[in-house]
């Protein structure tokens, strides 16, 4: 039985994109937007960052980037006050100079990128990011090629340990691979629910420090599908190129193989001047309303002038 997402989807309604902006406040004040000023939201997700910016700073220009089209068009609905001020791209962030050429704008004074996953899309069964409902094992966020599923058909055994290991810093990786290499090979893997078994099966259903036993490698999958941190490398890469003198590059990320990568390329002093040596975390009162933010980073760094 082939299983797609329009099998776990729900009935169609109204765009809505419910996502809790995090770090809101303390993005703002890194970036300090100013009327005139011209932003790009590398993760418009709900519309919260870009709201914000132009909240704080009446008159200034937000060029928001998804690639998840729903995200893109509740985002329309809910920014629609702004009017020409806001400028939406349906694409990847990895390709922001070309967007800024479109527009006309190749430099620009601030970047935030908010690296978390929306809670709508994982929350959404027909996604398959989540194991707590079952749904496809698809997991891409936009137009990636490959599903889960088929990235997981395609890699040998070692290949998948591997990917398990590096983006998910698994230590159990090989038994994992082994056991979900069996799941395929018996015709038993087709949802995000046969996966979590195949995990439980290799390494038990115990938690540690209440973290589910398939969190690892759900998480390493969906990295490798939508190429997440090449994403990344390339924002760090091309920042700086379209950044004008003193402009700011705020980067939220929810686990260390993000926040490494930022953290490496904000020691770059020729290129960099750091608004904080330590990143920026949630406060108590934020983590309370929003358990989600607990793990969030923010680290924010200003282009030195050359």
């Amino acid at each position: 039985m082939n299983v797609t997402p329009d099998d776990f989807m729900p009935p169609p309604e109204a765009p809505t994109f419910g996502h809790t902006t995090v770090l809101g406040a303390e993005t703002i004040a890194a970036i300090a937007p100013r009327s005139g000023g011209v932003y790009v939201d590398a993760t418009l997700g709900g519309g919260g960052h870009t709201e914000s910016i132009l909240e704080a700073a009446p008159g200034a220009t937000v060029i928001g980037i998804d690639q998840d089209r729903r995200a893109i068009d509740a985002s329309r609905e809910r920014l629609s006050r702004f009017g020409d001020s806001v400028k939406l791209v349906l694409g990847r962030f990895s390709a922001l100079e070309e967007h800024l050429a479109a527009f006309g704008m190749p430099m620009i004074d601030g970047i935030v990128a908010d690296l978390g996953v929306s809670s709508p899309q994982l929350t959404d069964p027909g996604r398959g990011m989540s194991f707590r409902s079952e749904g496809p094992l698809d997991m891409r966020m936009g137009d990636a090629e490959e599903t889960a599923l088929e990235l997981i058909e395609r890699l040998s055994t070692d290949e998948l340990a591997d990917l398990i290991y590096q983006y998910g810093e698994e230590r159990r990786s090989r038994r994992i691979a082994r056991c979900i290499q069996q799941a395929v090979r018996q015709g038993e893997l087709r949802t995000t629910l046969d996966l979590r078994r195949a995990v439980v099966r290799a390494v038990g259903p115990a938690r540690v420090g209440g973290v589910d036993p398939a969190t690892r490698t759900f998480q390493a999958l969906r990295i490798a599908v939508n190429h997440e941190m090449e994403e990344l490398t390339a924002l760090l890469d091309l920042a700086p190129r379209v950044l004008g003198p003193g402009g700011v590059l705020a980067v939220i990320s929810f686990h260390s193989l993000e926040d490494r990568l930022v953290k490496r390329a904000f020691l770059q002093t020729a290129v960099w001047d750091r608004l904080s040596t330590k990143p920026i975390v949630a406060s108590r009162v934020e983590t309370e309303q929003n358990p989600r933010s607990r793990s969030a980073k923010l680290r924010a760094a200003k282009k030195v002038a050359s």
